[in-house]
């Protein structure tokens, strides 16, 4: 087949990184197609595969600039299709659902944001809709009838053990990895499902600071723009090699979703301190069931206080290390190998659809 996958953040990048590679392995044409959005050009470069960029101007703030940013890439992407006779989209856009149905291929989206949190998706979205791919916890409302739900995460994708071994080797081009350090991520919240959600403002993030610093080294990724006090902490490594870095790491603390769900599936404890808290299944997940993160509403009287005490809680745990990973394996033995059921779900579709909607179980098969 011809298959196109669109991508418009860093985060699907990693999740269709493995799923390229074994379409390609097994003779399909892959085409991955992007939009200009913080490092997702440069993770691709130096990755060797390849894309076409449909839009480099930069990304609008306003909705009415989104909805014509989204006209822009439907045209190019309908151009895209015809000219490169594509069989089938997927990716995480409302254009792929759009697209494929003006066209009238095969079309797969894939998600794991509960469909309140992106209220867009479901009217952008929903009336073009062949198949969306979500994890069992997610709640996809009014799409529920298009949904086939797996049991994974899409961070299983490209941190399942299957594909990814964290190698102190690739700390150690930076740093000790033997010492004690901390990962932080100051996310800019600024997507258009992100309106009126806070996260860890410049107040909190230096109480942090103090708390973290007697037990070790602290290191920050950021997509907003760093005041002059924390750019020492600015972590400046190779993209490719931050969850080599993550995977050392003592704790991960941040308001990005995606962050604290990598941190989970690796084995480290995770705190994420946004308005997103308690509306996102996996998550919620992830935190109730595994144990393996603690989600803090920032908005909630006294949040920032209940943050410190459970960071505290944490340093002063005994065999940390030992017990996260401990929680993790738990969690892997319940969940399937979402590289591999993504790959033979575009592989045999519409047929897939058919054997999950008739057969959830088959899914284990890809363990």
């Amino acid at each position: 087949m011809n298959i196109l996958i669109q991508l418009s953040h860093p985060a699907h990048f990693h999740l269709y990184k493995n799923v390229a590679k074994n379409l390609m392995d097994d003779g399909h044409k892959v085409f991955i197609l992007i939009k200009t959005k913080d490092i997702l050009e440069d993770l691709l470069k130096q990755s060797g595969l390849p894309y076409y960029n449909i839009l480099k101007e930069a990304h609008r703030k306003s909705k009415m600039g989104i909805l014509w940013d989204m006209v822009v890439r439907d045209w190019r992407i309908w151009r895209f299709v015809r000219k490169n006779k594509i069989d089938l989209l997927t990716g995480s856009t409302p254009e792929v659902a759009q697209v494929g149905w003006l066209t009238r291929k095969y079309r797969v989206n894939t998600g794991e944001d509960d469909m309140n949190v992106v209220p867009l998706f479901p009217k952008m979205a929903g009336p073009f809709l062949g198949t969306i791919l979500s994890p069992r916890v997610c709640n996809n409302y009014s799409l529920e009838p298009y949904s086939v739900k797996y049991e994974s995460y899409h961070e299983l994708a490209y941190l399942h053990p299957h594909h990814f071994a964290a190698d102190k080797k690739e700390v150690e081009k930076y740093f000790d990895a033997e010492s004690p350090y901390f990962i932080l991520r100051f996310s800019s919240l600024n997507a258009y499902h992100d309106g009126g959600i806070r996260g860890i403002d410049t107040e909190i993030a230096q109480r942090l600071i103090d708390i973290l610093k007697p037990h070790g080294r602290i290191y920050i990724t950021s997509e907003r723009e760093l005041e002059p006090q924390f750019e020492p902490y600015r972590i400046k490594i190779n993209t490719l090699d931050m969850h080599h870095v993550m995977a050392f790491s003592t704790l991960y603390i941040g308001d990005s979703q995606t962050m604290a769900a990598e941190a989970a599936v690796l084995g480290v404890p995770f705190v994420r301190f946004n308005d997103f808290v308690g509306r996102i299944g996996y998550l919620n997940e992830l935190e109730d069931v595994y144990h393996l993160g603690f989600g803090i509403k920032a908005s909630e009287e006294g949040a920032a206080n209940k943050m410190y005490k459970v960071v505290e809680g944490l340093l002063a745990m005994p065999n940390l290390k030992e017990e996260w990973q401990a929680r993790r394996q738990k969690m892997l033995s319940e969940k399937i190998d979402y590289a591999q059921f993504l790959t033979w779900f575009i592989e045999d579709y519409p047929e897939s659809q058919k054997t999950m909607k008739e057969n959830p179980d088959y899914q284990f098969g890809f363990k």
